[in-house]
């Protein structure tokens, strides 16, 4: 099985910066889309920033692009985003995701975090 353990959320003023991170462990044989998502209140979740591909093409929401970047730490399979300038709606929790490949087996599958609030006060 996969553990997901994210860290780095919290409260901050309009204008701040915070780092989020999110660690896979377990039974790992490679992972390969990584990626964070958010979901405001009474919204759906929506994509933030992802690694497309095992590689290091990126795709951003329109909304975050300029003021977010991901990165990754393949060797302990974990996953940042930094953001800067944050807004009050970026307000929401957010949720990392992996597509996790696991030892002895063919295929991949899908893990989430189990998300970190952030709250951006204007």
């Amino acid at each position: 099985q996969v553990r997901m353990v994210e860290s780095g959320g919290g409260l901050v003023q309009a204008g701040g910066s915070l780092r989020l991170s999110c660690a896979a462990s377990g039974s790992i044989f490679s992972v390969d889309r990584m990626g964070w998502y958010r979901q405001a209140p009474g919204k759906q979740r929506e994509m933030v920033a992802v690694f497309i591909s095992g590689g290091g093409i990126t795709n951003y929401a329109d909304s975050v692009r300029g003021r977010f970047t991901i990165s990754r730490d393949n060797a302990r399979n974990t996953v940042y985003l930094q953001m800067n300038n944050l807004e009050p709606e970026d307000t929401a929790v957010y949720y990392c995701n992996m597509y996790v490949k696991l030892i002895g087996t063919p295929y991949s599958s899908t893990y989430w975090g189990q998300g970190t609030q952030v709250t951006v006060s204007s």
